[in-house]
């Protein structure tokens, strides 16, 4: 079996990325690791959740004071992979990365389970702390001051696109005999080129 190429790869991911849903073998299909660099040049990799993505890009959100935020700020490029082992199939993108807008970021964090809103507001993401009771407390307190009225974003939570300009499809084949299609784009147009494994 050989990747089924499409002219724009972001429908050959959606493809993907719905055959992931429906495996009940992975838990977190929107898992994607996110590799930035500081301003040393300092790789650093975690993995964080694909939130929405479009022809402009891949989207995830994080607190703006966070480490890959400063990383961001210092040197804008970003690489993400999605593996999805149970399928044989890995997605890596490369590319620019771009803050979303105000509204964008309002919209999704409206649509985020309440508990998840409160914490938000209650995490000094990546900060050190002593005890889990000091989180507990901080919960506590966004959970009394919001009471049971809507939560708003943080103005230090925001979200981050991934502009691709390189996609490749990796889909397992034996022998390590991969098959690879690689995408690139220049301007507005994608080309696409099988690369050996």
């Amino acid at each position: 079996m050989s990747i089924r190429t499409e002219p724009d790869p972001i429908v050959l991911f959606e493809e993907w990325c719905a055959e992931a849903h429906s495996c009940k073998a992975i838990a977190e299909p929107t898992a994607m690791t996110l590799a930035t660099v500081d301003d040393s040049g300092m790789p650093a990799a975690r993995v964080v959740l694909l939130k929405a993505y479009d022809g402009r890009g891949f989207v995830f959100y994080t607190n703006l004071s966070s480490p890959k935020v400063r990383q961001l700020d210092a040197n804008p490029k970003a690489a993400l992979c999605f593996y999805w082992m149970p399928l044989d199939k890995q997605i890596r993108v490369q590319g620019l990365v771009e803050r979303v807008t105000d509204a964008e970021a309002d919209a999704y964090f409206a649509t985020r389970p309440r508990q998840s809103q409160i914490g938000a507001w209650a995490s000094k993401q990546s900060q050190p702390y002593t005890e889990r009771l000091e989180l507990e407390k901080r919960l506590l307190k966004y959970t009394a001051k919001f009471g049971l009225g809507a939560v708003p974003r943080p103005p230090f939570w925001s979200g981050f696109r991934v502009v691709p300009e390189t996609i490749e499809f990796w889909l397992k084949q034996p022998f390590r005999l991969h098959d690879r299609v690689l995408y690139t784009r220049h301007e507005d147009v994608w080309t696409r080129t099988r690369v050996f494994p």
